[in-house]
């Protein structure tokens, strides 16, 4: 094992710790990096895809689903009614054990759930679209406390594309980013809801949510903070985004990042190794790797390596494997599709329309990629920097729209939110149902 792969391997040990390697508890999976232990994939699917164990139906999202010990926790949200609602179903059969709702007055364009919860063992977390921050009993469903993170804290109107915050467990605490004028990072003891620490606002508003990332062999926590959003805000001044870490169990800065510019950031940095952090963005923005590093005083410093246009995500971190990272490049303005880029950023390939990757979701298991389009396709892919190499794909969704108009348009009634695997059974939702498939042997 070389030295990046030993500084990733002690940031995922730290974060897998209590959970199952056959769970995935929280955004982007165990060790929070899209990544599973999970072995005996299926090397290649039958011709109709593969087995579909069940289906239920669900409201408009773009968070998805997270399981802990046979049980799946999933935030819906019903726009028309204005209310949310927690729902845990078992992972096997998808039959509903209980669910809770509750109010969430407003609309915003793209209406659906925004987050992906957090489980570990009684406590399940979850972040609304209005900021509500609840704590559940996973065994009774009923609420243990909450707080709003927005209102709370001095917000008055929702950010442009309200809250989309993941929580994030570490410790005894549970972190979340608040974003309203009295406000930035909220960190809570997770038993009681009591504000442990927290920082001021730190700029204009963000959809990434924080995560632990290792640095000269520390845990920081880190937060992606978007530049001024110039149809949003066309009369605020002009001001650049960054990254910044922090000490989690004080909340000290530790080291900023001051030249990022994505005025919609949705997606927490990729750890490289080495001090080495991706930031990710879409909006032409693209991609910027920042080194992190110790000085002989003890203190942090950050350094740009490189900003490229030719790679991104708009709504996920990339997904880093062996040297090189994989990213749906799908915007506004370009139609990249799925995007292979090495360290020193540059591009290995790009499937642009053919086919098209546009805001799905990947994971990495038994030496394979598992990878929605964004729309009605599951892939299999051998992971390569030499080019595209696709084994086999299914239409496992039905396109369709979710009957809101947006944009002139209608949103695809596709798969924004992110995936989750466990026990071999891969979950995947788009407007309309969450679908359990069994990808093992």
């Amino acid at each position: 094992m070389n030295v990046q792969q030993l500084f990733i391997a002690c940031a995922l040990s730290t974060l897998a710790i209590g959970a199952s390697a056959q769970d995935w508890p929280r955004y982007l999976g165990p060790t929070s990096d899209s990544k599973s232990t999970q072995k005996n994939l299926l090397r290649e699917w039958p011709a109709e895809g593969p087995e579909v164990l069940w289906t239920v139906p669900v409201g408009i999202g773009y968070g998805g689903p997270v399981v802990e010990k046979g049980k799946i926790y999933l935030l819906d949200r019903d726009a028309d009614k204005e209310e949310e609602t927690m729902r845990c179903l078992t992972l096997d059969g998808g039959k509903e054990l209980w669910h809770y709702t509750y109010p969430s007055p407003g609309a915003v364009q793209f209406p659906g759930s925004r987050s992906v919860p957090a489980v570990e063992g009684k406590l399940l977390f979850s972040c609304g679209h209005n900021g509500d921050f609840y704590c559940f009993d996973t065994e009774s469903g009923k609420p243990l406390w909450n707080k709003n993170i927005w209102k709370d804290y001095g917000g008055d109107k929702l950010p442009i594309w309200a809250i989309a915050q993941c929580p994030l467990i570490y410790g005894d605490l549970v972190y979340v980013y608040s974003g309203a004028p009295g406000a930035g990072l909220l960190a809570f003891k997770k038993q009681t809801g009591e504000v442990v620490w927290q920082t001021k606002n730190l700029g204009p508003e963000t959809y990434a949510s924080p995560s632990i990332v290792r640095i000269d062999g520390e845990d920081h926590l880190s937060i992606v903070i978007s530049s001024t959003n110039p149809i949003g805000h066309r009369d605020a001044p002009k001001e650049k985004g960054r990254v910044i870490g922090f000490n989690p169990k004080t909340g000290e800065e530790l080291w900023r990042y001051d030249n990022w510019e994505c005025h919609i950031s949705c997606s927490q940095v990729t750890e490289a190794g080495d001090g080495k952090l991706l930031v990710v963005g879409g909006y032409e923005r693209g991609a910027t790797m920042i080194q992190v590093q110790r000085g002989a005083d003890g203190k942090f410093t950050t350094k740009e390596l490189f900003t490229t246009v030719e790679f991104g995500d708009q709504t996920k971190p990339a997904l880093f494997l062996d040297g090189y990272f994989y990213g749906q490049y799908g915007t506004s303005g370009r139609r990249d599709g799925l995007t292979c880029m090495d360290m020193e950023g540059n591009i290995k390939w790009k499937t642009k329309r053919n086919p098209n990757f546009d805001k799905g979701s990947m994971i990495y298991a038994d030496g394979l990629i598992l990878a929605t389009d964004g729309n009605k396709t599951l892939y299999l892919i051998e992971p390569s920097a030499e080019a595209f190499k696709p084994i086999s794909k299914a239409n496992l969704l039905e396109e369709g729209s979710s009957g809101a108009a947006e944009f002139g348009g209608r949103i695809p009634n596709g798969n924004w939110a992110p995936l989750a695997l466990a026990d071999g059974k891969l979950l995947i939702r788009n407007h309309s149902i969450l679908r359990c498939v069994k990808v093992t042997k």
